[in-house]
This record gives structure tokens, C-alpha cells and sequence, in this order.
């Protein structure tokens, strides 16, 4: 209820109508927001899921690297090893016949 200056009551008066569209607007561009705000957040999480896989295949990966590495090294040696053997054994196979 709202007196006017000689203290009479005055009846409310209803909003302009560019007020009433402008809330309506309002209102619309918060559900948009929060829309696009959920919309955001769930793709978030689906790249960070994604992005989580993506490291453990990259952890993965490079485990075995690591293990074919070891691997391949060891191989190296046991090759390395095994020529020196034969040599070894040409030499004393050469010097029994002498």
C-alpha cells in the first residue's frame, strides 16, 4: 500500500510491460546459464574420464617399453656372451690341434 503526498491511499500501480519482458528475458537467459553451465560440467567430466584413460594406456605403454627394453638387453648380453664363448672355443679348438 502506498500514500501519496496528502497522505491518501494509492492503489499500486502494475509494472510497466518492457519490465515484465525484461524479467521475463531474465529469467530465461538464467535457465540458458545454467543449462549450458550443467552442459559444461558433464563434458568436463567426460574429458577428464577420457584424459584418465588416456594416461593409464600411456603408463601401460610404457611398461612394457621398459620391459622390452630389460628384455632386449639382456638378450644383448646373453649374445655378447655367447659369441665370446665361441670365440673361446675356436681359439682352443685351434691351439689342442697345434
Amino acid at each position: 500500500m502506498e500514500l501519496d503526498y496528502e497522505g491518501k491511499i494509492i492503489s499500486m500501480k502494475t509494472p510497466p510491460e518492457s519490465y515484465l519482458i525484461f524479467k521475463e528475458e531474465l529469467k530465461k537467459a538464467e535457465i540458458e546459464k545454467e543449462r549450458l553451465k550443467a552442459e559444461y560440467e558433464e563434458k568436463l567430466r567426460e574429458m577428464n574420464m577420457e584424459l584418465s584413460f588416456l594416461k593409464e594406456q600411456i603408463s601401460s605403454q610404457q611398461d612394457m617399453m621398459k620391459t622390452t627394453l630389460t628384455y632386449a638387453s639382456r638378450l644383448e648380453n646373453e649374445i655378447n656372451g655367447l659369441h665370446k664363448q665361441i670365440s673361446e672355443d675356436k681359439k682352443q679348438r685351434k691351439g689342442s690341434f697345434h
